[in-house]
């Protein structure tokens, strides 16, 4: 259990609390704030609360919650959909799926059927009460690539706590525009809310309420005319990190309508244009894959690893830039 006990300062805004202890309690999710709420794990001024309390300046608050393993909330009403899943390895224990581009991962407001939940409820028949269905972490809709599902609650409770401690390895193949200066070399900064738009991330210099240091590590493997495959190691992992990472430095990754690289940046002449908008044609969304991914095992504790390849059409992209150069 991760207990905490703390005064608000003076000075605090008026915010949610949930919202709040997400932003200064490190690697918990707001789901397990929620829970904890609701089980009366956490209270203000030695008094219970509802989620939606408003935190005040000068407001004790104490509690604690398991940064371990989250509980089912809001999947409550979910059903299973026939919906095919490329499982390249399962036990009793686990499973490792690689997910296509275009598959939302969870539900949400706007996707409340035909996610890779939905697949896996109807696939594995588990019981749903096991924390979104033994999701341990997440890919956006149009990353493709590597996912670990557990199969039980010792299993996700197992991995879990080997996401919390970053000791699972993470790598990812991505297509960024421009010519990178360095062969590898490592970004970081403070990721947080773009503030003049909601939907998009942005990283930081400073530490301010509502951002997390993230850190990633690149190293080029294979330079085109304007574009640059690189390698990249996750050693945190937060919402769009390779993505506003890259955006920072001034080389967003390949076709990424959100950060910008759905448009072409380099000055060029008239049939670079041409075979540029025929690239984004191919490759129809970000240029980014999850294609290694490694963990101990949670019952026989021995080290596991796993790879996929990207997909045909992204074969295809290659093919093309490197008979440009």
């Amino acid at each position: 259990m991760k207990k905490f006990k703390f005064c608000v300062q003076y000075t605090q805004l008026l915010i949610r609390i949930d919202k709040y202890l997400t932003q200064y309690i490190k690697d918990i999710s707001r789901n397990q704030i929620q829970y904890a709420i609701k089980s009366g794990n956490i209270l203000v001024n030695n008094k219970r609360i509802k989620n939606n309390y408003i935190v005040k300046p000068c407001d004790c608050i104490e509690g604690k919650i398991n940064p371990y393993i989250e509980f089912q909330i809001e999947y409550n009403n979910l059903h299973g959909e026939n919906i095919p899943i490329n499982i390249i390895y399962e036990d009793e224990d686990l499973a490792v799926i690689n997910k296509p581009a275009g598959m939302v991962v969870h539900p949400g407001i706007k996707n409340l059927t035909s996610t890779l939940i939905n697949g896996i409820i109807y696939h594995f028949k588990q019981n749903i009460n096991l924390y979104r269905c033994g999701l341990i972490h997440r890919l956006d809709k149009d990353t493709s690539g590597l996912l670990v599902i557990a199969k039980n609650e010792s299993s996700q409770r197992s991995l879990s706590k080997q996401f919390f401690h970053k000791t699972v390895t993470r790598k990812y193949i991505a297509l960024v525009w421009g010519n990178l200066k360095y062969k590898q070399g490592t970004i970081s900064g403070f990721i947080g809310k773009d503030p003049k738009n909601r939907i998009k991330m942005k990283l930081f210099n400073k530490f301010a309420m509502g951002r997390q240091y993230s850190i990633t590590h690149y190293k080029v493997i294979e330079r085109f005319k304007y574009l640059t495959s690189i390698i990249c190691r996750l050693e945190t992992g937060k919402t769009h990190q390779i993505r506003t990472h890259f955006k920072f430095v001034g080389h967003p990754i390949f076709n990424d309508k959100i950060y910008g690289g759905n448009k072409i940046p380099i000055p060029t002449s008239n049939q670079d244009i041409a075979f540029f908008k025929s690239c984004l044609n191919i490759l129809n969304r970000q240029a980014l894959h999850s294609f290694y991914l490694s963990f101990v095992h949670p019952t026989n504790k021995k080290l596991c690893s796993f790879t996929c390849h990207i997909p045909n059409e992204w074969n295809l992209l290659l093919k093309q830039c490197r008979y440009q150069i």
